[in-house]
């Protein structure tokens, strides 16, 4: 993917805004958790369509602290465990309060009329909330890109290195992580003058 045709990733403000945002629209608990499983856990838009209860829960069907994703829920064979952030896991909980009769083989996200919806409905929400909202450039991997970006820049102050970042956006290899990673001008400006 050229740089050029990459989605841009949002600000902290930006991803603000769209919470904010989708508390006015008419499912705000599942958009909620749409939004946050992209920017908060970096889940392209046919994960998040394939993702079913059992890959949340644990064994006594309560909401864990990761997400068991299966190879076939996933891009390629890149499935394995995603960890839940604090804010996403509590969204799903709250989510899953307002579902009546969820079976632990129920799609997470599902439409008024199926029990599934389509990645290319998953796209079609951000493509219309990143509309409503002027955020040009966005798409519904921004979120993915936005995670990534947040990690690769964190990742250090927990001890981690760039191959823990490759690991949590489930690449295959590192430099398809790096492509991800959106610079920082005023970051490279900073570490010169410590150098």
């Amino acid at each position: 993917m050229a740089l050029g045709k990459q989605a841009k990733t949002l600000t902290k403000a930006q991803q603000d805004a769209v919470l904010s945002y989708l508390k006015t629209t008419r499912h705000p608990t599942r958009n909620k958790v749409i939004f946050l499983l992209s920017v908060r856990s970096g889940l392209r838009a046919k994960e998040i369509a394939s993702l079913t209860w059992n890959m949340l829960t644990d064994a006594s069907g309560a909401v864990s602290d990761a997400i068991h994703l299966t190879d076939n829920a996933a891009k390629g064979k890149s499935g394995g465990i995603v960890w839940l952030n604090r804010e996403l896991k509590q969204a799903l909980i709250d989510y899953r309060n307002t579902l009546k009769n969820v079976s632990a083989d129920d799609r997470v996200i599902m439409s008024e009329r199926k029990n599934n919806v389509s990645p290319q409905v998953i796209v079609n929400l951000f493509s219309t909330w990143y509309k409503k909202l002027a955020f040009e450039g966005c798409s519904s991997h921004s979120g993915r890109r936005t995670f990534i970006t947040n990690a690769a820049r964190k990742i250090s102050s927990v001890g981690g290195s760039i191959k823990d970042v490759q690991m949590l956006a489930r690449h295959s290899s590192l430099s398809m992580t790096q492509r991800y990673i959106e610079s920082d001008i005023a970051a490279q400006q900073k570490v010169v003058q410590l150098i």
